[in-house]
């Protein structure tokens, strides 16, 4: 990775977690991510609201495209979410178009990599909708019918 291509990466994950931590969540950027440590089991950003955890890699694009993740760096992704009883994405930051969150469910498997496709980003979640995911927010559909007595 390119030393301003890494810059961009560490800059997008500190603006993450201040935007995770903004909404309420317990958060913090992993000590080695990034790092060449072979047996670390990190993930990018870990997230923490109401008990339920999320984690992140975290990807910033100046334009719209694909994104390819290295297979390692998934499998650690969901090895982490499991030992944590977690969720695991994919975190996009699109210059002008802000964060979407795509499940490892929607990732394609490139045989020596995982694609998130044009298609799975255009699906992605918006930090609202990820809030809806992870269940630390009702939707109001919800909100509504709890105060009916349903």
């Amino acid at each position: 990775m390119s030393k301003p291509s890494r810059s961009r990466g560490y800059r997008a994950e500190r603006e993450l977690v201040v935007v995770l931590w903004r909404r309420g969540f317990a958060v913090m950027r992993a000590p080695a991510s990034g790092a060449k440590i072979k047996r670390a089991k990190y993930p990018d950003v870990v997230a923490i609201k109401k008990g339920r955890v999320a984690v992140f890699e975290v990807k910033s694009r100046s334009k719209e495209g694909a994104v390819y993740v290295d297979k390692e760096q998934v499998e650690k992704l969901l090895n982490f979410a499991e030992r944590a009883g977690g969720k695991a994405y994919i975190a996009v930051r699109i210059a002008g178009r802000g964060w979407l969150f795509v499940p490892l469910s929607k990732l394609e498997d490139t045989g020596s990599s995982y694609k998130v496709s044009r298609e799975s980003l255009d699906e992605g979640m918006t930090i609202e909708q990820l809030e809806v995911d992870l269940g630390v927010v009702e939707t109001l559909d919800k909100y509504a019918r709890r105060g009916q007595g349903g």
